[in-house]
């Protein structure tokens, strides 16, 4: 039931805008971290790649907006984007992120893994995975919002139990600290990261039976699943980056 507009309100007293969804949806492939990207198919920005969104619909909310776009630009399943835990990352509104009219944008990013592969549909010319240190120019104010969906993931695995999700069902701690310097771009004191995963309450439990030999030499590993814990006490932080290595920064979507 829509509530009539109070009286003596002009709605015509104020400029139009739009409002918009934009999705920065990352995966691990390869020991690489990768985003997926669309390419665009209309004006403006048309051929530049973008994080898939869109325009919300009258009576549709952000989240609602955000997965409906999700499918109909990528091709993923209504069972796969019904399942996704997207967090909102944060809205943007610069007055000139689109040159078409005023567009403020709500953006969402989730870090997921084994997704399929997507492909092109709505207004997107199609769709796939990008290596997340590949990526060139984006259409709007994208390359803004992916460096900022970074640092919100990157923080993420400081304070929670994602990065297990990430890893086989038995992992070594080889293969836990893999996705850690994938997702951040650094590399880690392999006994120091032990030390820490180890006395986390709850982030690892080891399995049973024989340990795993990993790449044909040295000692066999031990084996570990994942806990039953979804925070990290202590948290396991990040250390500074001691490279020039660049993020993304810059760029929208439509």
């Amino acid at each position: 039931m829509t509530t009539p507009a109070p009286e003596g309100y002009d709605p015509h007293a104020y400029a139009p805008f739009a409002v918009t969804v934009d999705l920065a949806v990352f995966t691990v492939r390869e020991a690489r971290l990768h985003v997926l990207l669309v390419e665009r198919g209309q004006e403006p920005f048309r051929g530049r790649w973008a994080l898939p969104g869109g325009f919300l619909l009258p009576r549709e909310s952000a989240d609602d907006a955000a997965r409906r776009e999700l499918a109909e630009e990528t091709g993923l399943g209504p069972d796969t984007v019904g399942a996704l835990h997207l967090e909102q990352l944060r809205t943007y509104t610069g007055p000139d992120r689109d040159p078409r009219m005023r567009v403020v944008s709500v953006a969402y990013t989730a870090l997921l893994p084994d997704l399929p592969e997507p492909r092109g549909g709505g207004d997107a010319a199609s769709a796939r995975w990008w290596d997340a240190d590949a990526v060139g120019p984006l259409a709007f104010d994208h390359d803004t919002i992916l460096a900022d969906a970074r640092d919100r993931i990157g923080a993420k695995l400081e304070y929670s139990c994602l990065a297990t999700a990430f890893c086989p069902a038995e992992f070594t701690l080889g293969e836990l600290q893999r996705v850690y310097e994938t997702v951040w771009g650094v590399e880690l004191d392999r006994p120091n990261f032990r030390r820490k995963v180890l006395s986390a309450p709850g982030f690892v439990q080891p399995v049973g039976g024989p340990p795993r030999r990993t790449g044909g030499r040295g000692k066999p590993a031990a084996l570990y699943r994942a806990g039953d814990a979804t925070a990290l006490h202590p948290p396991l932080l990040r250390p500074p980056r001691t490279d020039a290595t660049p993020s993304a920064t810059e760029g929208h979507d439509r």
